[in-house]
């Protein structure tokens, strides 16, 4: 075979065999976290006694590592896989099971300018099947619009508890403070940005532009909490892998999902 055909038919290969390797969509993470298709990309049937094998599970587990991120650790990664691939206790993604959402850096024209926005989305159940709903927003200027107020403590605000006998005339003091109209509210009061989100839309001063990137965060696994991300390389280590892995103490997720939202 003449030498320019054997590096066609090698880089072909090599090609093929950097196509099997990639996890090329969320739902084949899905499958081969659970060990439910083979190493050539088919989907296993149920009564095939390859699926959901631990064998083949360890074989796709160690492949959905990001291996290249200095702050994955092999050992968290091997205790990941050891507790999700425990042959008497084994632990399997699913897809309509909640306990995972997807993060989506958009660009969006607000006031005439071109800013970040990042949408939280989550599956949700509908009559057929289910669909992908807006559950929160981080928008930096609406952030720091209400995070910017004068503490309590600072600048004390209160509507005074007789202010019903005058029929709340000294409600004009509120909307003169404007910049600290947050500290006349419950204490339960909690900026609604999705709402700001749908408002500013409709009033065509907030216009959506492009999607720029997108990972998901997966807490299915009990104690465990990861993320995944799509990752381009020429590599067999590529497409959708996790790229990052923490253990998760009792109460540690509800610390996690307010970083994750940008501390909403």
């Amino acid at each position: 075979m003449p030498a320019g055909f054997a590096q066609v038919e090698d880089d072909f290969l090599g090609d093929e065999a950097l196509l099997l390797a990639e996890t090329k969509q969320v739902n084949q993470f899905f499958r081969r976290f659970n060990g439910e298709e083979d190493l050539l990309g088919n989907r296993l049937s149920p009564r095939d006694s390859l699926y959901r094998s631990p064998a083949l599970r360890q074989e796709y587990l160690e492949m959905l590592f990001d291996k290249f991120n200095p702050n994955l650790s092999p050992s968290l990664q091997r205790r990941f896989i050891s507790s999700v691939n425990d042959p008497n206790r084994p632990t399997y993604l699913d897809f309509l099971g909640g306990e995972w959402f997807a993060e989506v850096t958009t660009t969006f024209s607000y006031q005439g300018k071109d800013m970040p926005l990042t949408l939280f989305l989550e599956l949700e159940k509908a009559d057929i099947g289910s669909k992908w709903v807006l559950r929160q927003v981080y928008f930096e200027p609406w952030h720091d619009l209400f995070s910017e107020q004068v503490p309590e403590d600072v600048y004390p605000a209160f509507l005074h508890p007789l202010s019903h006998e005058l029929d709340f005339m000294n409600l004009i003091k509120i909307f003169r403070n404007r910049e600290n109209l947050e500290l006349y509210t419950s204490r339960s009061y909690q900026p609604d940005y999705l709402t700001l989100l749908i408002y500013e839309s409709k009033r065509r001063t907030l216009q959506f532009k492009s999607v720029n990137k997108v990972k998901f965060h997966f807490f299915q696994v009990d104690g465990w909490y990861f993320e995944l991300a799509e990752i381009y390389r020429r590599d067999p280590n590529r497409g959708w892998l996790i790229t990052s892995l923490s253990r998760l103490e009792a109460g540690q997720k509800d610390l996690l999902l307010p970083y994750i939202f940008r501390s909403q």
